[in-house]
């Protein structure tokens, strides 16, 4: 086995779990020490901590266990820092979506970029289809990095950084006054079982569920 340590970091039961769990079967093929954690407690003394879907701030003292630790973030770094860059630009109609791969810092999403990406969008995807795609693409810049480590360099973030806010299960409130067209992006990010679209019609909350009929062509 390689000597280099990989801890892989899931502090919740977010959607990217299955990723985390293949990237670390990939990583132990490749002969890694490489160990799925569940809480910045169990995060081991090694080379590299990726740490993908966390909620919880990370210590100083976690942080210090590993040479690099390491996130993924869906925005065009220093523009959209902060919570569900994803989200945010599909809802603002965009279908180019940068990807950066980074050093955590102490100021979120703050760090030094090591690796850049796209995940390219035709506009129709449900959170079904482009969750997928930042998955994928997500295992595949980690992946990278520990093969193209040596011939990596990280690059300091450059210009005014803005921020997205966290959003919330009524953050998917439809407005029925409005068509179906002008809130498409909206249904698109919404989440059937953990926070579906909804409105409210004369005191009554009504729930929208959405999926894509597949014999369409």
């Amino acid at each position: 086995m390689k000597n280099e340590k990989i801890t892989v970091l899931v502090d919740n039961d977010s959607w990217i779990l299955p990723y985390a769990e293949r990237l670390v079967k990939a990583l132990r093929e490749l002969q890694y020490q490489a160990k799925l954690v569940r809480s910045a407690e169990a995060i081991e003394c090694g080379w590299i901590n990726f740490l993908l879907g966390c909620t919880h701030i990370i210590s100083e003292e976690a942080l210090s266990r590993n040479q690099h630790n390491l996130v993924v973030h869906e925005s065009n770094l220093p523009e959209g820092r902060g919570f569900a860059p994803m989200t945010w630009q599909i809802l603002e109609g965009k279908k180019d979506i940068p990807i950066c791969l980074l050093e955590a810092a102490i100021e979120a999403d703050a760090g030094d970029i090591w690796l850049q990406d796209v995940i390219h969008l035709d506009g129709s995807e449900l959170a079904n289809e482009w969750r997928p795609l930042q998955g994928e693409k997500t295992l595949e810049m980690c992946l990278r990095f520990v093969s193209e480590y040596k011939d990596l360099a990280k690059n300091k973030q450059s210009g005014i950084p803005s921020y997205y806010a966290r959003r919330r299960p009524t953050d998917s409130r439809l407005d029925p006054d409005k068509s179906l067209r002008e809130q498409f992006n909206l249904l698109r990010v919404t989440d059937n079982i953990r926070y579906p679209a909804f409105f409210e019609i004369n005191g009554h909350r009504y729930m929208v569920n959405i999926s894509k009929d597949k014999t369409m062509k």
